[in-house]
């Protein structure tokens, strides 16, 4: 890990915030002049970052604090009755790992699975916000017999996997709650490659787009720079 030259980070602009209505919202964000890399990334991650691109932030609100970073520790993770299910209805995709970069094939489905979830939001510049070219991603593709039905975008840390987005077709998809079915085999992909943790993103108690992630037992949740137990709702 790097650390020769400063490490500096700024806060943004207030902005709406996209989870809490009524609430006002800003980041504190990495130097976009900072050689990053998976090594330093790894250290900011476990310290409460994410990224969105090649942009590395993590929620600063001087009222809120209820953004907290997450972890599945991998080696204690159990699936519970309704996770099984959904492994069980879903044994019959194929998952191919796509480690070779993004493909123009996702535009259409990720365009699809917008529309079908936040209309005022366009589906251009899909690969800038998926990929960084410091960054080790890799796309987890999903098919129904030949048909490319969902696509989870996944950061390989030395730590773990960083769950970055996923994304489905928007009826085949839900109904066979692929969302859930990518975490699941981010946790059993983990495993098989010796890594510690999963990472699946923030949760937000007040947020049903955020808190189910308390579904996923042992989760963990940075608090005061402490991992602490988060748990189910």
């Amino acid at each position: 890990m790097d650390f020769s030259k400063p490490l500096k980070i700024y806060p943004t602009a207030m902005h709406t915030c996209a989870y809490l209505p009524g609430k006002i919202a800003r980041n504190a964000v990495i130097d976009p002049d900072f050689s990053m890399d998976m090594s330093v990334y790894d250290y900011l991650i476990k310290s409460g970052f994410r990224r969105s691109g090649s942009q590395v932030y993590r929620p600063y609100c001087q009222d809120c604090q209820s953004c907290i970073t997450t972890r599945i520790e991998v080696s204690e993770f159990k699936p519970d009755r309704s996770q099984r299910r959904n492994l069980k209805m879903n044994q019959d995709l194929k998952v191919v790992l796509n480690e070779d970069g993004f493909k123009a094939d996702y535009v259409e489905l990720y365009a699809d699975y917008l529309k079908s979830r936040h209309q005022d939001t366009d589906a251009d510049g899909v690969k800038d916000f998926l990929t960084a070219h410091w960054c080790d991603t890799l796309f987890v593709e999903f098919f129904d017999q030949e048909a490319l039905i969902g696509v989870a975008a996944v950061d390989r840390l030395e730590s773990g996997l960083s769950a970055v987005y996923t994304f489905f077709d928007p009826i085949k998809g839900s109904k066979r709650g692929l969302g859930v079915f990518a975490l699941l085999w981010q946790m059993d992909f983990a495993k098989a490659q010796n890594l510690e943790y999963v990472y699946p993103g923030y949760y937000i108690k007040d947020c049903s787009k955020m808190n189910y992630k308390t579904r996923y037992q042992p989760l963990e949740g940075l608090s005061d720079g402490v991992w602490k137990p988060l748990l189910k709702q």
